[in-house]
């Protein structure tokens, strides 16, 4: 089934350096850029665990996968500072567990609504494809941000 698997197959391109999406390792997943960027900013967080629903992780592993999931979209929103975050786990087309973080703006195409009611062909148009700068852009920014983040947790950590 992992085969067969797109965020396993996403997980494998990370591992082996192949993924130019790819910002981050966390203790339980993958953080990457979305690959289309019509909400400057989506991210995603891919889970570790070939797991389908948030009840199959172990408690413990489940625990600390929400709190990081919650440090990813902080960080999303300090990098690129929207009005709004919106967080989805649906796994309805790919199940295997992984948030999608989006930033919303003033300036959405339709801010008062979640970003599915945006037709798919203005989501993922070509030119919603950020280039190799930009991408570098949006990578380095949610970087940085990230790394503050977890340098705090760290110097707060019992």
């Amino acid at each position: 089934m992992k085969g067969e698997c797109f965020i396993c197959r996403t997980i494998e391109d990370i591992e082996r350096g192949k993924n130019p999406y790819f910002v981050l390792e966390l203790d339980t997943g993958y953080i990457v850029l979305g690959h289309h960027q019509f909400y400057r900013g989506y991210t995603l967080f891919l889970c570790k665990k070939h797991v389908f629903e948030l009840h199959e992780l172990e408690k413990g592993f489940r625990e600390r996968f929400l709190a990081e999931m919650s440090l990813v979209a902080e960080a999303v929103f300090r990098a690129f500072r929207p009005k709004k975050l919106n967080y989805e786990l649906l796994g309805n087309s790919q199940p295997h567990l992984h948030w999608h973080i989006f930033p919303r703006y003033q300036n959405d195409s339709n801010p008062r609504k979640p970003v599915w009611c945006t037709d798919e062909g203005i989501r993922y148009s070509e030119g919603t494809k950020p280039s190799e700068n930009e991408l570098n852009e949006l990578r380095e920014k949610l970087l940085n941000e990230l790394v503050r983040l977890v340098k705090k947790k760290s110097a707060t950590s019992p």
